[in-house]
């Protein structure tokens, strides 16, 4: 297999991105939308966001909050890039091809490019950040997938060959994620924010901001345009939205999706709506009662109206889901799962069975994984009463909610922006490896789950995999215990005075590259 930038048409067809662009015509824009033919440069862009921690930092085995992510492309390149359209292009490799069994990978590195330090990048620098990744102690997000290298060296001065122990046919795909931005050789501190990328850092104050200068010498023909950027924490969605009313800021993300249409008539903003990989769920802990038996799990699917949600919390930005995390924005998406209705009466049957009807349950929720978070499950409890489950809805501080809540509590609210591709997001959450990394929300682990993830990421035959996807698809939604309840658009709002090109779905705010590729119009 080989990629060079003249084939990009072959590589989209051949699956290596696994169809992210299937969507990409979902761009939704409001009043005063702002778009120019000719980039301009200067300005100072201010960002608000409204995921973020006290905790946050910059080590790339960190990968947690949106204003985590953000940063890493600000400040950083990776080996391959998710171009605005789906495909995927060299970022700091220019080329790369692997064995026939996708087991020996040489990637081709861009000469000539130096990080904000002085340091020229190089193979070592490569081998030292994937090694991190894989590391005995590492807890990164992207371990599961990197796990099974060998051996990672450098083949020639601009080159370097990373052999597997299995097959894995999506390793480029795997190298697009923020996680696997590259770091200098020898990168200790966790706040060192030097990289290859279109700014530099020059403060950091993890749940407060962030600010970021011009790099002058960026190697990126076309991008970096602002002379800097500053990322803002903004917890509070309204406050967010006021932020930009009142010029305070020039974008944010997440926004508050019961006051969207009321945006969209202010002439000096544009909402930036798509449809997207992003979901929401209630993920149930398998392993805490009471949700270690199957029948409560089964109960409280049913137990939700997902339609209800979809239109009065998305507010019709979004579409159903049905407990498996794949949408119909991925390649694979298994579109012959039969529907799961809300059913109030089987949910009591179901609770009858397991011995326990009249089911008390504690929710805790923030608005921290997304907007309208808190009147989802208020919106749940009222589901849940018809079918005699009593739902305690517990509100959470803000602060802490990932590191406190998510995955520690029985119950909880979360959200996905989704993965480049499915094994990125079936293999790091619903696994035994997922559960190892500590990314596994449901703390799911299914033998013949692992493994289809594993036999998928060698196999060649498109129609094999397709159906190994299938299959994953139907367990998770059979088996585990995520109430994936809608399918989210990424909705963003920026003033009409910042202008863009084709904007990116694989995450919100054009893939978190809103500082490298907007301007002001």
């Amino acid at each position: 297999m080989t990629f060079n930038t003249s084939s990009l048409p072959q590589i989209g067809r051949r699956g290596f991105l696994a169809g992210a662009s299937a969507i990409g015509a979902g761009l939704l824009l409001g009043a005063g939308t702002a778009r120019a033919a000719t980039p301009k440069t200067g300005g100072h862009f201010r960002i608000g966001i409204g995921d973020f921690k006290t905790t946050d930092t910059l080590d790339t085995t960190s990968n947690d909050t949106k204003f985590y992510n953000i940063s890493q492309f600000i400040l950083r390149n990776n080996l391959v890039e998710v171009a605005p359209d789906g495909e995927l292009i060299p970022e700091l490799a220019t080329s790369w091809e692997s064995s026939a069994d996708a087991t020996t990978w040489v990637f081709k590195l861009r000469q000539g490019v130096t990080f904000h330090s002085g340091k020229t990048f190089g193979p070592e620098d490569v081998i030292f950040t994937l090694n991190k990744h894989v590391a005995a102690d590492s807890t990164s997000a992207i371990k599961p997938f990197l796990k099974s290298i060998v051996s990672v060296t450098a083949t020639a001065p601009d080159e370097v060959t990373i052999v597997l122990a299995d097959g894995n046919v999506g390793l480029p795909a795997i190298l697009t994620v923020p996680a696997a931005a590259m770091l200098a050789e020898g990168t200790t501190d966790p706040l060192d924010g030097n990289g290859t990328g279109p700014y530099k850092l020059e403060r950091w104050q993890a749940g407060i901001g962030a600010s970021f200068s011009k790099n002058p010498s960026y190697w990126k023909e076309g991008r970096g345009h602002f002379d800097s950027v500053e990322l803002i924490a903004i917890a509070d969605p309204s406050a967010r939205t006021a932020a930009l009313v009142g010029g305070k800021i020039d974008a944010y993300n997440q926004v508050d999706l019961k006051t969207v249409n009321l945006l969209k008539r202010n002439a000096g903003i544009q909402i930036l709506s798509q449809a997207s990989k992003a979901h929401y769920v209630f993920p149930m802990n398998m392993t805490l009662a009471p949700f270690n038996n199957p029948d409560v799990v089964a109960a409280m699917k049913y137990a939700i109206n997902r339609q209800d949600l979809v239109d009065r919390i998305l507010n019709g930005y979004g579409t159903v889901g049905n407990d498996q995390p794949i949408s119909s924005a991925y390649r694979y998406y298994n579109a012959d799962l039969p529907q799961r209705e809300y059913d109030p009466e089987k949910a009591k049957s179901l609770l009858a069975k397991a011995g326990m009807s009249g089911l008390k349950v504690e929710l805790n929720v923030s608005d921290v994984p997304f907007s309208g978070a808190t009147d989802a499950a208020v919106l749940f409890k009222s589901h849940a009463e018809a079918a005699g489950i009593t739902i305690d809805v517990k509100r959470v501080p803000d602060d802490g909610y990932w590191d406190n809540v998510w995955i520690k509590s029985p119950l909880c609210a979360s959200r996905w922006s989704g993965r480049p591709t499915e094994d990125i997001m079936i293999g790091g959450v619903y696994t035994k490896s997922a559960v190892q990394a500590g990314w596994n929300e449901t703390s799911m682990q299914d033998d013949q789950l692992d493994q289809l993830v594993l036999l998928a990421r060698k196999e060649l035959d498109e129609t094999k995999r397709r159906q190994m996807y299938f299959d994953m698809q139907q367990i998770i939604h059979e088996r585990g215990s995520a109430n994936i309840f809608a399918f989210a658009n990424f909705t963003d709002a920026a003033s009409s005075k910042i202008a863009f090109d084709t904007i990116g779905n694989d995450w919100d705010l054009d893939g978190f590259r809103a500082a490298e590729r907007w301007w002001f119009a």
